[in-house]
């Protein structure tokens, strides 16, 4: 049996999304997965299952919660090998040490060489961005209570689903998981 962990996007994001995670582990059971959690009411769901195709379990999660919600939620399913490479890089190191806000944005597929460059030029006095793999570091010298937040120019730039994670609550998971942190 492997071990995965499931960001999802647009879970609980409004008042129309709100979703008891009793429900979502309830879902996540019906796909025959087990020692099905849930993290928070964010959409951060751990499980196992003998699939080894985290690509397969991300389309299946996706059609099986369009099914039970009635509307599109995008999976972001990672290893808890891959999640424990997430928590031990140097962007983590980085900013814990100088105590920004820090967020990973995770994605399906690696970025090509044309949007890493778009990325990489939304880069501000406040905002950086490093890119590894699937997933985008943002870190943040303000607080995003303190200025205006939007992620719409990464949604325009990137032009496709990602989620969103503060560094705090994947480390979290990744410690609570026991993923070799």
């Amino acid at each position: 049996m492997y071990r995965f962990i499931a960001f999802l996007r647009a879970i609980n994001a409004g008042p129309d999304r709100a979703v008891k995670m009793e429900f979502l582990r309830q879902v996540f059971r019906a796909l025959h997965f087990s020692d099905v959690t849930t993290f928070i009411g964010s959409g951060n769901v751990m499980f196992r299952t003998s699939t080894k195709n985290a690509r397969a379990l991300e389309s299946k999660i996706e059609k099986r919660l369009r099914r039970a919600l009635g509307y599109e939620v995008a999976a972001f399913v990672r290893t808890e090998t891959e999640l424990a490479k997430i928590v031990n890089c140097s962007q983590f190191r980085l900013a814990e040490a100088d105590h920004r806000d820090f967020n990973i944005i995770f994605l399906a597929h690696p970025l090509g060489e044309r949007l890493r460059r778009e990325v990489m030029a939304l880069r501000t006095d406040t905002d950086e961005f490093r890119i590894h793999g699937r997933e985008i570091y943002w870190l943040r010298r303000k607080k995003q209570g303190r200025v205006s937040f939007s992620n719409v120019p990464l949604e325009r730039t990137l032009g496709r689903p990602f989620t969103i994670r503060g560094a705090k609550t994947v480390k979290k998971i990744a410690l609570r998981y026991a993923c070799n942190v």
